[in-house]
């Protein structure tokens, strides 16, 4: 008899989460349970090169991938190479992997692009920039993005525990590349977090701080906790979400019981004071929700960390299918206890065009997930639209899709970067990837900036 389910266009089976064995790869073999679960073990272990991924890998993964990788490393890479072991383990998660298998993994499609990913006409949108969202001209003091009027991003750390090939903030975070070189962050830290608080304390006006970076797991514990005890000192900061894709990538730092317990210091402080207090993290694929995973994230919860939310990327090959977004979803939120938030639409960075989708397809997607989740666990689909911020995918205004040009407005000022005579009914543009678009859109784009084809 056929189920109910079966006849759904999206059949849900609950599914245990699983550690993948990292003894299945040669260079992990002799690699004991504790030497895995160690914080330290896992950072001194990172793969930065591809010398160190053949080793670890041995002969499973053939030359020709290795070539692909080095190609894209000379010629594309907007970031550098960093994987923690955890975070690779999760690559073709089920076995031994082949090249083939290794090629299409999700995961590893966007933690370790390869030249042959990148799109062969238009690597990269012509109104690309590095700075896609103009955060840094948005600073009102030195790694302190003002962008909304209640809300400030502050950025304590310009690195990362690992490096994800499609970083929104691949111009100031990690080392610089063959392509791109960083802008570096001026100010000694301790100077920084003076900066950022003393502009907090003159604007009451902002009730909500995201710490960020980079990442907050790269910020040493007792810089990171004195920061946030000053934060819980601002009567008028009621928010303080920390992002980390850590959580996902590396749970063993947030494992340590210092870590542990200086969050729960944290937390009960903030809650004691009425402020919320959230992780934010960054998972992409189901593969990455692992029993570790949710383990660092009920010790959060237990540490009296109000919510553990995660913050993805919509990217294609990667999670463009509402097949792939509710898998994940109903990972993070039925096995792991982490929030699906919202997924973004990849931002217009250099060499994204590959990972980018349309906001036509975000629509769709966003319209696949709805019924199957709970309603507070059903993430929504946004755009980041530059000098706008996150706007639902339905909430364009008008949407040229022969040109792949959407236009979108806001409800608020920010006086760091618009005169008082702006206006609220303006209309910012935001473009879609090129190989999305009609013959005739593609050629539109073509006479005016020539392909851009190697």
């Amino acid at each position: 008899m056929t189920t109910d389910a079966a006849r759904q266009p999206y059949a849900y089976v609950r599914t245990q989460l699983v550690e993948p064995d990292w003894r299945r790869l040669p260079g992990w073999r002799h690699v004991t349970e504790s030497e895995w679960r160690d914080a330290q073990w896992q950072r001194a272990h990172c793969v930065q090169t591809p010398k160190r991924l053949r080793e670890v890998l041995g002969g499973l993964v053939g030359e020709a991938f290795y070539a692909d990788l080095a190609e894209d490393m000379a010629r594309h890479a907007t970031m550098s190479m960093l994987l923690p072991p955890q975070m690779l383990n999760t690559m073709v998660p089920g076995g031994e992997p082949s090249t083939e298998a290794f090629y299409e993994d999700p995961v590893r499609r966007y933690m370790l692009p390869v030249a042959s990913d990148r799109d062969p006409v238009w690597p990269s949108h012509p109104l690309a920039q590095r700075d896609s969202l103009h955060e840094a001209e948005m600073w009102a003091v030195e790694g302190l993005t003002h962008r909304y009027p209640t809300k400030v991003l502050a950025e304590l750390v310009s690195t990362c525990p690992q490096y994800c090939g499609h970083c929104t903030r691949m111009d100031l975070v990690g080392t610089s590349t063959p392509q791109v070189t960083k802008t570096r962050l001026s100010l000694r830290p301790a100077d920084r977090q003076e900066q950022i608080l003393d502009y907090l304390k003159r604007t009451p006006s902002v009730r909500d701080v995201v710490v960020s970076g980079g990442d907050v797991a790269n910020v040493p514990w007792p810089r990171l906790e004195t920061f946030l005890l000053r934060l819980l000192d601002l009567g008028s900061v009621r928010d303080i979400r920390l992002a980390t894709k850590a959580l996902i990538g590396l749970p063993q730092h947030w494992l340590q019981p210092s870590i542990v317990d200086g969050m729960a210091k944290v937390a009960r402080l903030a809650a004691a004071r009425g402020v919320n207090l959230a992780i934010h993290t960054h998972a992409n694929s189901v593969q990455s929700v692992t029993p570790l995973v949710a383990e660092a994230a009920r010790a959060m919860l237990d540490a009296g960390v109000r919510d553990v939310r995660n913050q993805g990327v919509l990217m294609r090959g990667v999670n463009d299918t509402a097949q792939s977004l509710l898998d994940l979803c109903f990972a993070l939120q039925g096995e792991a206890n982490i929030l699906p938030y919202y997924f973004y639409l990849c931002d217009m960075i250099p060499g994204a065009e590959h990972w980018r989708t349309s906001v036509w397809e975000a629509q769709e997607l966003q319209e696949g997930i709805m019924g199957y989740l709970p309603g507070y666990a059903t993430p929504r689909i946004v755009v980041d639209v530059p000098y706008v911020g996150k706007r639902w995918a339905h909430q364009v205004v008008s949407y040229d899709r022969e040109r792949g040009i959407s236009y979108w407005t806001k409800n608020y000022r920010i006086e760091s970067v618009f005169k008082e005579t702006e206006r609220l009914d303006e209309r910012f543009p935001y473009h879609d990837p090129i190989s999305t678009l009609t013959e005739s859109g593609e050629r539109w784009w073509a006479d005016r900036y020539g392909r851009k084809a190697d």
